[in-house]
């Protein structure tokens, strides 16, 4: 950060002796403290950033999204087998196709059993079928009957399939922006004065963290969503990341520059369609899921919302 004396039609700091573009700013107000005895330009000692950059500013771009998981997984945490841990398991093996439901492999019985074997739990051969159901991890082999084939998990849905219906359920949206000036009034920004960025009434829904499960094809997933940053468009061909939901403005803190999450415009928004600069605020989402014996990342990204904001210069009048 450097201070720096500079006349007030500089474009780099402006004050409120008297506005040439219209209503003096909800956001800042300064008085001039000298005037150059050569041209009688006001000045002012304002605080300016090497760049126009923010206190939030980070990368933001771990962690990375770890893909889809793995649909078959084994759980032997019903038959109260702690050995092996639970996890993913190949969907297909010599002894035929893993089903979720069963935590077994499932094979048509070939031959099936005669007529009136217990194994067809009273049902006579060709209504429904015997299958062999192969637990390696136990070593156990047993038969089952069953009207129609055990769901084959390896055709199922992945434990990312199950986290996006956990998701769903969270309804994430885009954050309501809060930023000085007032886009609902006729405030007007200045070149040079801090801009402050916020997220209005930050809650589960627009910043995090926010938890849902979902159960599908024999996977339960609890996921669990969280802003991971927000970049801030400022419409001037200028971005800004902030990793939090920033301060709101309050008219007591003056001219001062917001502690997490703000912004300098360098030149004003006059030569703009309609004479505003368009602002978005673009939330980047990061989800952890669990569940199925896995656990991964989700990243989602493009909540966008938008409103225009005013930003001119200050002159003054010198009788």
């Amino acid at each position: 950060m450097r201070r720096i004396m500079t006349p007030i039609a500089s474009a780099l700091v402006v004050a409120s002796c008297l506005l040439a573009v219209g209503d003096q700013p909800a956001h800042a107000t300064t008085t001039c403290q000298k005037t150059d005895p050569a041209t009688g330009a006001c000045q002012i000692s304002v605080e300016t950033p090497d760049a126009p950059t923010s206190p939030g500013e980070a990368n933001g771009d771990k962690p990375t999204d770890t893909g889809s998981g793995a649909s078959c997984y084994w759980d032997g945490t019903a038959q109260a087998i702690s050995k092996p841990a639970p996890g993913p398991v190949p969907c297909t093996s010599d002894a035929g196709y893993w089903s979720n439901d069963y935590e077994c492999y499932i094979a048509p019985v070939d031959p099936q059993p005669p007529a009136g074997d217990p194994s067809w739990k009273g049902h006579q051969p060709g209504d429904g079928a015997v299958y062999n159901c192969y637990q390696p991890q136990t070593g156990s082999l047993v038969m089952l009957w069953g009207q129609d084939p055990p769901a084959n998990s390896g055709a199922g849905p992945t434990p990312r399939d199950v986290a996006e219906l956990a998701i769903k359920q969270m309804d994430l949206r885009a954050i309501d922006i809060g930023i000085t000036p007032e886009p609902s009034t006729n405030s007007i920004g200045l070149v040079g004065m801090p801009i402050w960025l916020w997220d209005v009434g930050p809650d589960a829904h627009t910043f995090g963290p926010a938890t849902a499960s979902a159960t599908a094809g024999g996977i339960t997933i609890t996921a669990t969503a969280k802003v991971n940053k927000i970049t801030w468009d400022m419409g001037d061909g200028s971005t800004v990341n902030c990793t939090t939901a920033g301060t709101p403005y309050k008219a007591s803190y003056g001219n001062k520059k917001s502690p997490d999450c703000g912004y300098v415009y360098m030149k004003s928004s006059s030569h703009e369609p309609g004479g505003k600069y368009t602002v978005t605020a673009t939330s980047d989402w990061v989800i952890t899921w669990e569940g199925a014996g896995q656990n991964g990342v989700i990243r989602l990204n493009g909540l966008s919302r938008s409103v225009q904001i005013a930003v001119g210069e200050a002159q003054v009048l010198v009788r």
